[in-house]
């Protein structure tokens, strides 16, 4: 099929962000190849023009349970819609790439879902979808890179340019996302006062007091987790057990000031203001960086993302402002093919951050005007908590628990997380921005239906939530749901979170707890131990109880080794009294229908 038009849209659902700084990406991409592009988010679209488009490549991410972002939502109920015909999209060609984590069950549920619609509805795919994944050791990239190029060479076929034109050259400089604006003073013009108070959200987040953070772990103990209390007061704020803490962190002084060291051209007390290059690109949030303006200063600890580890797409950018011979030569071996386990070495394995690279590349650094840092670091991304307490015991506070991320690589300075590290170092009495979003644990409401928690570590986070919800809302006539806890940590007297109050529950016959202190013998005991100890009243609890099962923790080896646990509770293997014998496939197959049904969920992290 021959296109004269080379329009190009592309439409992006993002949590975080992550899908965002893809779509852009390829944005600037096909700049190169002289299309004339958009940028959209997908529930920005006015989706009942999508017949009408020819050419489009589609980014999204997956969240929770294989659900898409929540810019994604409205698009995608309008393609979900049955009076849609089957030949709605018969003119259009596109391409998917979803960013995933594979560590989770549904791993790019809401890419293969869009892709799979999509041919329903008569459009032709280009390529297979990209399925980018988190945990690969090169991150997203090692999927999405090699897409790419093939995505690339496959559209310059269908879509070639005009006879005579040739495609820029790679290291073409696109324009800047942003223009930048040096201002004497604030705006008072933009102050606009207003007796409207929108609903808190990521566009309008409510500034918390910290009540109280307190370190939950023993002083010796190797890992610092914090209990952080928020008062809400009259916010307005409620939320249910499973649901998330949204919290937008911020830089320290210690990196600002190594920031500043590496761009001196930069006047880090310069007041600025923002306008958008192209009329899709939308401005960052004003609560982050005002629209009355702003300093650099502000930008640097509130907006920048220096302590992230740079994509390929970093070193391409950076490489085209160097004139330092040796440094940019280092920057094009990065990026090309044959340098990438090179660049692996550099900057993946030891986890080299941003802020990191840029010190080692100072001299191409300084080159980089100001308008473009917005191209070359990303927005600081919130970071999503589960919340630990219950609405319902006290609608005034919020909490959650913390593990404060620290580890060493071959990098004598250790690697730290750039949100924790924020939180644990903040003072009572301090305000931050923070929202509340619908969690991906959906619990039962038959209260005579059991329900078997797994969470190891912080993962009992949204568990001691449910359960105080579950033990304040019961009225005398109302049946107790039996809960089930299995807790893991490493010492009972170290990092034993919320010890009293789940073994007084277990002294009144109200919460069966089973915990599991991995260093306290010699022999290591982890949670799926404890669940193959009790394997019996697991195969009861499953079987004849319809039981519920919720896992939540660290994404490494716990999930699969806990479903492996509950594979052996169904298969029975002691051989206790039942009507027929489970075999590893039926096995199989209940664990399969139990994750259809929902009972079997999963929450977990890298």
């Amino acid at each position: 099929m021959m296109v004269k038009e080379r329009n190009l849209l592309v439409l992006y659902g993002s949590q975080t962000g992550t899908a965002q700084d893809l779509a852009e990406r390829i944005g600037r991409e096909a700049l190169r190849f002289k299309f004339e592009v958009r940028v959209i988010e997908m529930d920005d679209f006015e989706v009942q023009h999508l017949p009408e488009q020819a050419f489009v490549v589609f980014v999204c991410s997956t969240t929770g349970q294989g659900e898409e972002p929540d810019n994604m939502k409205k698009f995608w109920r309008f393609l979900l819609r049955k009076d849609l015909p089957q030949s709605s999209l018969l003119e259009m060609h596109f391409g998917v790439l979803g960013l995933g984590d594979s560590s989770y069950q549904k791993f790019n549920f809401a890419a293969k879902k869009l892709h799979k619609r999509l041919l329903q509805l008569g459009a032709k795919a280009i390529l297979d979808p990209a399925l980018g994944d988190d945990q690969h050791d090169m991150g997203l990239d090692a999927a999405i890179n090699p897409w790419l190029e093939n995505f690339w060479q496959k559209t310059l076929q269908m879509f070639p340019l005009p006879v005579g034109v040739q495609p820029l050259t790679p290291d073409f400089l696109p324009p800047a996302k942003y223009s930048i604006f040096q201002i004497d003073s604030i705006n008072s013009m933009a102050i606009q006062s207003s007796s409207h108070h929108p609903p808190i959200s990521a566009k309008n987040p409510y500034h918390a007091v910290i009540s109280q953070n307190l370190r939950v772990t023993s002083p010796e103990h190797f890992q610092d987790v914090r209990l952080i209390t928020f008062d809400l007061n009259e916010s307005g704020i409620s939320y249910s057990p499973g649901d998330v803490v949204m919290v937008q962190s911020q830089n320290s002084d210690e990196k600002m000031d190594m920031f500043f060291q590496v761009f001196p051209q930069l006047n880090r007390h310069q007041r600025l203001s923002l306008g958008s290059n192209k009329v899709e690109t939308k401005l960052p949030p004003d609560w982050i960086l005002p629209a009355t303006g702003f300093t650099t200063e502000d930008c640097a600890r509130r907006y920048w993302d220096f302590q992230s580890i740079p994509r390929r797409s970093f070193f391409e950018l950076l490489a085209r402002f160097s004139t330092d011979e040796m440094e940019r030569e280092k920057l094009l071996e990065f990026v090309s093919s044959e340098g990438q386990q090179d660049l692996f070495n550099y900057c993946n394995r030891p986890r080299r951050t941003m802020l990191e690279v840029l010190y080692d590349f100072h001299k191409s650094a300084a080159q980089v005007p100001v308008e473009y840092l917005f191209d070359l670091i990303p927005a600081i991304k919130p970071r999503a908590f589960s919340i630990a307490s219950s609405f319902k015991t006290n609608p005034k506070q919020l909490q959650i628990l913390v593990a404060v991320v620290q580890y060493k690589t071959k990098l004598s300075e250790p690697r730290r997380g750039l949100c924790s590290t924020w939180l644990s170092r903040l003072d009572p009495g301090v305000q931050i921005p923070l929202w509340v979003r619908s969690g991906t644990l959906r619990f039962p409401t038959d209260p005579a239906i059991p329900v078997i928690m797994v969470g190891p570590g912080t993962g009992c986070s949204p568990f001691r939530s449910y359960i105080n919800d579950q033990r304040l809302s019961l009225h005398p006539a109302d049946i107790e749901r039996e809960l089930y806890l299995f807790f893991g940590c490493r010492n009972r007297t170290h990092d034993f979170f919320f010890s009293d109050e789940w073994l007084a529950l277990e002294k009144q016959g109200r919460l069966h707890l089973s915990c599991a202190f991995s260093r306290d013998q010699p022999d290591k005991i982890y949670v799926q131990h404890r669940m193959k100890e009790q394997r019996l009243l697991l195969h009861r609890l499953l079987i004849h109880q319809r039981a519920y099962v919720f896992v939540a923790g660290n994404a490494k080896q716990m999930p699969d080794q806990v479903t492996q646990a509950l594979r052996t509770a169904l298969m029975n293997e002691d051989g206790a009294s039942d009507d027929d014998s489970w075999t590893m496939d039926k096995a199989e197959s209940y664990i399969a229908e139990m994750v259809k049904q929902s009972r079997l969920q999963l929450e977990t992290w890298s």
